[in-house]
C-alpha cells in the first residue's frame, strides 16, 4: 500500500546524555559522544497534523535512542512512546512517521538504526514556561530543561544553533537539562547532573 501524504508540525524538545553542548552536530556525527555512547529523548507535541485522512492533531510522541558510539557508525537502537490518547490508526501513523517509514526527515536516519525497539504507549504530558519546559510520558520519560542564555541580561530568547541539519530542526535553542529519566523499550538512564545537553525548537515535517 502507498503511504499517504502526510504533515505534522508543532514543538520539539530533546535532551541526551552528552554534556552541554553536545558535540555530535558540530562534528558531524564523526566523534565519540561525551560518555562514550549517547543516549537520547526526541518528544514531539504536534499542534496540526495529518496522515492522510487521519488526524493527529493535538497528539504527542517521543523518539528514544541509544548509539553505542560516534553517531556516524551506526548501530542505533531505537524505539517510540506514542501518545495514549492515539487510536489505532493514530498510532500506526505516529509510528510510521517517527521511524521515518514514511519518509520525512527521520528516514534519512534509517541506515544508522541496527535495532528498532519496538512502539510502547504512555499519556504524554508537555509543559512549558518560557525558557523552561518538560515532558513526561507515565513512568517511561520524565525530562526537563531550561534554555541557555548569553551574556546579554535583557536577552528573552536563548542561545541558538543554526544550519543544524538536525532532523527534527535545522535551527534550535540550546538548553541545559535539568533532569532525564528514560525506563522504556529496553533502555534505562537517569541523569540529574543539570550539566548535560537540551534543545528545542519549533518543528515542521512533511512527506517527500
Amino acid at each position: 500500500m502507498a503511504t499517504p501524504s502526510w504533515q505534522v508540525s508543532g514543538q520539539y524538545y530533546e535532551t541526551c546524555s552528552c554534556d552541554f553542548v553536545c558535540p555530535c552536530l558540530p562534528a558531524q556525527m564523526a566523534v565519540r559522544p561525551s560518555k562514550g555512547s549517547c543516549t537520547f529523548a526526541m518528544a514531539f507535541q504536534i499542534d496540526r497534523g495529518s496522515y492522510g485522512t487521519v488526524s493527529l492533531d493535538g497528539l504527542g510522541f517521543i523518539v528514544l535512542g541509544l548509539t553505542p558510539e560516534a553517531m556516524g557508525k551506526g548501530n542505533w537502537s531505537v524505539g517510540v512512546i506514542a501518545d495514549d490518547l492515539a487510536k489505532s490508526e493514530q498510532r500506526d501513523a505516529i509510528a510510521a512517521i517517527a521511524s521515518g517509514a514514511a519518509g520525512g526527515p527521520m528516514a534519512a536516519l534509517s541506515g544508522l538504526v541496527g535495532k528498532m525497539l519496538g512502539v510502547e504507549s504512555a499519556p504524554i504530558r508537555f509543559d512549558r514556561t518560557g525558557v523552561k519546559w518538560s515532558v513526561k510520558a507515565g513512568s517511561f520519560v520524565d525530562m526537563a530543561a531550561e534554555g541557555a542564555m548569553g551574556l546579554n541580561p535583557n536577552a528573552t530568547e536563548p542561545l541558538h544553533l543554526d544550519n543544524t541539519g538536525h532532523p527534527a530542526a535545522n535551527r534550535f535553542a540550546l538548553a541545559h537539562a535539568s533532569k532525564s529519566h528514560v525506563h522504556a523499550l529496553g533502555l534505562a538512564w537517569d541523569d540529574v547532573s543539570g550539566k548535560n545537553n537540551g534543545q528545542y525548537a519549533p518543528f515542521s515535517w512533511r512527506s517527500a
